[in-house]
């Protein structure tokens, strides 16, 4: 979609269609408000005496024709009490217009910004737009694969021209942001048999040929001589080989350490020998949204030209049950040296995260941080609504909150008290990798711990917010792509810890 900026009052716009946000009002005030009812015979005031439109969020109604106006329509788009708004409101806003029809079928559009100023709400807008709008269509066919969305082109405008040039960096900042989690979508999405590990790590080093960063990746055997015994365990019972995939974006001198993120890449999740529950295993497709995430992150730090250096580690694999697969009581000796007795084969994740945690030791890191789908307790601890998040340093925790702030990606702190460290031994190993239901979101987070080296880190689960079940103002049903947003604003605000 293209993007294009103007300055100027929104009557004097020419496009097929102009969204205006509007607070929520009860008696017709502003320029623009007053002029689109002069100009519409009162229509404005037959909506709002109507209550059907009267700047609520979730509120969209339009207006056809208004004289004088070089727009064939103005959609008006709620955005809440003026005095509650936040960029939220404004990529929620963007998010539910984005599939409104009178937009999809215009080709041109503009979307006017009255008295306001923030570049954030500007940036909310677009990823609004961009993530509202997504679909899926490459496993269609027919007419159903035919995207019947026209729109082409968006002017964002302001009122004032000393605004253009905010309005237009914090678009295009938007509009990265917002592809980036498209990009998660896609990946998340993606059937496990048209994404394996090697098909996933080709696809990284397309991705790093077109944004200008590295791209290595270990074959199996690489992966042994590496001694990631943890990993190869889960990787054991599947026809499909693993992947060990190495990301580096320089966006700072050389000597500048790098900041590390390692995400989990189960491109399949049967849970192994403890085999799952046939009912909606076909979702664990998505089991290799942390890893989808650490590339879109590095992905976006490239487009944005960010000031850092970011190394992203991907173990991947699958993790099937077969005559080769790893057994519970089996004993596995990780790349950090430390032995894990395998009681569930369905905790596979932290796993391969461990051996991942480890090598990130090797780029002498400011930080790391892990992001995956871990713990199905993760949804007992916060429902659907946000991240449980956890780590050794107050500093970095600290702002991936703030991040999240930013982003509405939300997230929460828990703790890792010396109390649960006691439960992560084994009788006959060093570590156990599961401890049964009890606190399992956190003892997850504990067992990690046992691998990281001497830096901050911090961990993000995201296996209850990776899928959306209903459909929300700009995150429609399937993969939410959660996480890209999160891990790119930390990345973009950075500041030595």
């Amino acid at each position: 979609m293209l993007l294009k900026y103007a300055a100027g009052d929104m009557g004097d716009l020419a496009a097929d269609s102009t969204v205006l946000f509007v607070p929520q009002f009860e008696k017709i005030s502003g320029r623009t408000l007053k002029r689109l009812d002069e100009a519409s015979s009162g229509a404005v005031t037959t909506l709002l005496k109507s209550a059907e439109f009267t700047g609520k969020e979730g509120e969209i109604a339009a207006v056809y024709h208004p004289h004088g106006f070089k727009s064939d329509r103005v959609i008006l788009v709620g955005l809440g009490e003026r005095k509650s708004l936040t960029a939220d409101s404004f990529r929620r806003a963007a998010g539910n217009v984005s599939r409104f029809k009178g937009l999809t079928s215009s080709k041109k559009a503009v979307f006017h910004f009255e008295k306001v100023e923030r570049e954030e709400y500007f940036q909310a807008a677009v990823e609004g737009c961009v993530l509202g709008s997504y679909r899926m269509l490459q496993f269609k066919t027919g007419e159903d694969r035919k995207n019947t969305d026209r729109l082409a082109e968006i002017t964002c405008a302001v009122d004032s021209p000393r605004l253009v040039g905010r309005l237009k960096k914090a678009a295009e900042r938007g509009r990265i942001f917002a592809e980036g989690q498209v990009l998660v979508r896609d990946l998340a999405s993606t059937p496990s048999n048209h994404l394996t590990p090697r098909l996933l790590a080709a696809r990284a080093q397309n991705l790093a040929k077109k944004h200008g960063f590295s791209c290595r990746v270990l074959d199996e055997k690489a992966i042994a001589k590496e001694k990631m015994g943890a990993f190869l365990a889960v990787a054991r019972g599947a026809k499909e080989p693993p992947r060990f995939i190495i990301l580096e974006y320089r966006g700072a001198p050389a000597g500048r350490r790098p900041v590390v993120l390692v995400g989990k890449g189960i491109t399949f999740d049967t849970g192994g020998i403890s085999l799952k529950p046939s009912l909606d295993m076909h979702e664990m497709k998505s089991d290799m949204s942390g890893a989808a995430n650490v590339l879109a992150t590095v992905v976006n730090a490239a487009r944005l030209k960010i000031p850092q250096n970011v190394v992203g580690l991907i173990p991947a694999t699958e993790n099937m049950p077969s005559g080769t697969a790893t057994k519970p009581g089996d004993i596995v000796t990780s790349r950090k040296g430390l032995t894990v007795e395998i009681t569930n084969t369905d905790a596979e994740g932290r796993l391969i995260l461990a051996d991942g945690l480890d090598y990130a030791s090797k780029f002498k890191p400011q930080a790391v941080i892990d992001i995956a789908t871990l713990t199905g307790a993760a949804l007992i601890v916060l429902g659907y609504s946000g991240a449980p998040i956890m780590g050794n340093h107050p500093g970095l925790l600290k702002r991936i909150k703030q991040a999240a702030d930013a982003t509405s990606e939300k997230v929460w702190e828990m703790p890792l008290w010396d109390d649960y460290r006691e439960r992560k031994k084994s009788t006959i190993a060093d570590l156990v990798n599961s401890f049964g239901r009890p606190a399992g979101t956190i003892m997850a987070g504990i067992f990690l711990e046992s691998f990281i080296g001497d830096y901050p880190w911090a961990h993000v689960d995201i296996a209850s917010v990776d899928l959306e079940r209903s459909g929300k103002p700009y995150t429609p049903k399937g993969s939410t792509g959660f996480g890209a947003r999160l891990l790119t604003q930390v990345l973009y605000r950075w500041k030595k810890l």
